[in-house]
């Protein structure tokens, strides 16, 4: 380590260590936010500038942070306050413990830990969630996906003829629980979700959601490999399997690579081994008039509609874009 690193660092140390005694909301936020600041601006450095390989990787990654709105966030968790109260009361106190704890979550998030890591929550469909690394953290994006299964749940329940049994609806790879946990929290009616992972740690994190949420008697958690553990074929399945090829990593954000899981994170193969083993289970494990949909990468639309149609030739497909624009989901309805 050359000296202006040692240096660097010495003053990285000195400003966490101003941080760690704060004494009120408006020093720990001023104090916080510049060093988010500092982390963020140190990695547009020019790449003659930049100390690693990593370090460029992380430049040409980064994706727009927010460092005021982090250290306000990070607070308000710390000292158990809603997140407008970090800013409408800078005189408020910070006890010593409060103080430390929120040095060290800062220092955290400028090496681009994840904020709902440091936090252990994520909303989801208006529904809060324990997130930590052993699952994936719920995108807005895949909400999309959520609730296009959601009306098609409500849609077979309400032209359901008397006595006639409720769909039965299956989320594959379920993570930490977020798409199934969120059909049964959404859509009382529903008496059973089921939900597979082959994950023990996730679906150990997404019962604890379930019981939270307060649907835990009627989501079935089945560990396995994807359709595999189904007891029954089902009337309308999701999925949001990993589909990140496996050399795409480095072109991750600093945030999705270096602290999410990879098992939840790259597919098989060119990272559709997941969708194509998924759509080999899929006739075997779905009704006649079964209805899939399915989440897959920005730039996987052709495949994943060529797996489609190759798997139910007659089926009709639908593929729907993300807020960005980008092509997030098939429907396939049988």
């Amino acid at each position: 380590m050359n000296n202006n690193s040692v240096n660097h660092k010495h003053a990285q140390d000195a400003r966490y260590m101003a941080l760690a005694g704060a004494c009120t909301f408006g020093e720990a936020l001023t104090l916080a936010s510049a060093r988010l600041r500092e982390a963020l601006l140190a990695r547009h450095r020019t790449p003659t500038e930049a100390t690693s390989a990593e370090d460029e990787q992380a430049q040409e990654n980064d994706w727009g942070e927010t460092p005021d709105l982090d250290a306000q966030v990070l607070l308000a968790h710390v000292a158990r306050v809603a997140r407008f109260a970090t800013l409408a009361y800078p005189e408020r106190l910070l006890s010593p413990e409060q103080a430390a704890s929120y040095a060290e979550l800062v220092k955290r998030r400028a090496a681009r830990e994840p904020i709902a890591y440091l936090i252990g929550h994520q909303e989801f469909m208006g529904l809060d969630f324990l997130v930590d690394h052993r699952v994936l953290i719920p995108r807005p994006e895949t909400e999309l996906l959520a609730e296009a299964t959601l009306n098609e749940v409500r849609s077979r329940l309400d032209v359901g003829k008397a006595g006639a049994k409720p769909p039965v609806v299956a989320d594959i790879g379920t993570g930490s629980g977020a798409l199934a946990l969120a059909l049964a929290a959404l859509e009382p009616r529903l008496p059973r979700v089921y939900a597979t992972d082959i994950s023990a740690d996730a679906l150990a994190l997404a019962r604890e959601n379930a019981e939270r949420l307060g649907v835990a008697q009627r989501v079935v958690f089945l560990q396995g490999d994807l359709l595999a553990p189904l007891p029954e074929r089902v009337d309308v399945l999701l999925a949001n399997l990993p589909y990140v090829s496996p050399r795409d990593a480095t072109a991750l954000p600093p945030d999705v690579g270096r602290y999410e899981p990879a098992l939840a994170l790259y597919g098989a193969d060119d990272g559709l081994g997941h969708l194509r083993r998924l759509f080999a289970q899929a006739p075997s494990h779905v009704n006649a008039d079964a209805s899939l949909y399915l989440e897959f990468g920005y730039d996987q639309r052709a495949a994943v509609e060529a797996l489609a149609k190759a798997t139910f030739p007659d089926a009709r497909l639908r593929v729907v874009a993300d807020y960005a624009g980008w092509d997030r989901f098939i429907e396939i309805a049988l």
